[in-house]
């Protein structure tokens, strides 16, 4: 047997590349783009994708004098996302204290960074290994079967609002252990806001000008505070296992000081979690039911394998497995469509990137959208083929597919979202077809993710 040793990677000091090739800057047009919203519009996806065709794997962009470079390439994504990772922390859209995630989640796991990050993450890692989660299936059928009993043989529904709302039961349940029902349209409407606030124009105002979004944002963090607070106190008032991951929250605690969190570091994570936990999934099931309308072919053969596997009963856990080309249809459909469209880092110091300088202060954004549609690793791009998920393919670079992100930072969530994806999708399909109505405009709107920016609505059809 011969040993093949891969060659070694030579580092180039970034001070003897040059930056990376990249559209013309223009400020007047830049500002009249964020002015009117098209700098935060539908066309940025198409506007990514272009701009990586012209210049490469590595494009460059000076925004209102912020220095930009987007990514596409697997190799570039692992340097971002873990070689190069001690060079870079979280950028802009995360830690600005006015318009960033943290203005709004605190300090959890999605915008913490370093020494802290650290520290949480292994805390919180604990709530979300999988003997843990496998509990919460039965959770994600009874609501999705609650969600169910409503709909009826030729209604026409709102698909995004009733995932959301799906979603946001489910988190909701597997966080505090109790039906929030009653307070779901108002935790939603808190989300939506927090979706507005990262892509309003009123970014490029100065700070001191208030604006309706940064009241709005007051009044939902206001909202959240309240419903997270009074179930932190509620809880400590038993101080019991409850089996929820509030309770895994409150529990943990440091190996080395033996310290746990506060309520506002639980507070963070629980916010965190709602947002994660709920928006991204909601989407990804949303691009699914569409998809599925579209390719009546691909519907029949998840129907088949629905009904082979599951007949009349409810799912399990134990019936993952099975539920081979389930699981591949939600796959593909998050290739296609992936929740998180970007994620996005700051160097801290200069670094080189696919053979170009990358400054110090430098946003570096991995474009997932671009990445998934990239033909060089996915054949007929465009086309949607869950198939390609059903045998292992070595032939593709590890960083080709990332809809939950990757390297130290996965997404800590992502057996939880996948188990409850897959989980409804079936749940749905055992009793309806959904049909997307005619002349209905579904567009790609590229916010904190990816959502349909006029909605969905499907006529449901009784199998």
């Amino acid at each position: 047997m011969t040993l093949t040793i891969p060659p070694q990677r030579t580092e180039i000091s970034p001070s003897t590349l040059s930056l990376p090739p990249g559209p013309e800057s223009n400020k007047w047009r830049q500002i009249w783009h964020v002015a009117t919203g098209q700098a935060f519009g539908e066309t940025l996806l198409e506007q990514f994708m272009l701009w990586f065709n012209e210049y490469g794997d590595v494009v460059y962009n000076n925004f209102l004098g912020r220095r930009m470079v987007y990514v596409r390439h697997p190799e570039q994504i692992h340097d971002v996302v873990l070689r190069k990772a001690g060079s870079l922390r979280k950028g802009f859209d995360y830690t600005d204290p006015r318009f960033g995630l943290a203005s709004f989640l605190g300090n959890g796991l999605l915008t913490n960074d370093g020494e802290p990050w650290k520290r949480q993450r292994k805390l919180v890692q604990p709530a979300f290994h999988m003997r843990r989660i496998a509990g919460y299936a039965d959770t994600m059928v009874h609501f999705t079967q609650r969600m169910l009993g409503h709909w009826q043989d030729g209604q026409v529904i709102q698909l995004d609002e009733e995932m959301s709302a799906l979603t946001m039961q489910i988190v909701a349940s597997s966080l505090f252990s109790e039906d929030i029902s009653s307070d779901v349209d108002r935790v939603g409407w808190c989300m939506k806001v927090l979706q507005e606030l990262l892509t309003s124009p009123s970014m490029v105002l100065p700070s001191w000008i208030p604006t309706p979004i940064q009241r709005k944002k007051e009044e939902a963090t206001a909202e959240l505070d309240r419903l997270v607070y009074d179930f932190i106190a509620d809880w400590r008032k038993q101080g019991e296992d409850r089996g929820d991951l509030l309770s895994m929250l409150m529990l943990a605690t440091d190996e080395e000081n033996g310290t746990g969190m506060s309520d506002r570091q639980v507070r963070d994570e629980v916010v965190t979690l709602l947002l994660a936990g709920h928006e991204t999934t909601a989407n990804t099931l949303n691009w699914t039911f569409y998809l599925l309308s579209r390719h009546p072919e691909i519907e029949a053969k998840l129907h088949e394998e629905v009904d082979r596997v599951l007949g009349r009963r409810a799912a399990t856990l134990a019936d993952l497995e099975p539920l081979r080309y389930t699981k591949a249809v939600i796959e593909e459909a998050m290739r296609l469509y992936p929740p998180a469209w970007s994620f996005a880092r700051e160097t801290v110091e200069p670094i080189a990137l696919g053979g170009y300088q990358v400054p110090a202060g430098c946003e570096v954004r991995v474009v997932t959208y671009a990445v998934h549609r990239d033909e060089r690793w996915w054949p007929n791009p465009e086309a949607f083929q869950p198939e390609r998920f059903m045998t292992e393919e070595s032939a593709r670079p590890k960083y080709a597919y990332i809809p939950f992100g990757g390297g130290p930072r996965i997404c800590i969530g992502n057996q939880f979202a996948m188990m409850e994806a897959q989980l409804a999708l079936a749940t749905v399909a055992q009793r309806y077809r959904l049909r997307l109505q005619p002349g209905e405009q579904v567009v790609a709107m590229p916010k904190i993710t990816l959502l349909p920016k006029y909605g969905i609505k499907m006529k449901v059809e009784a199998r």
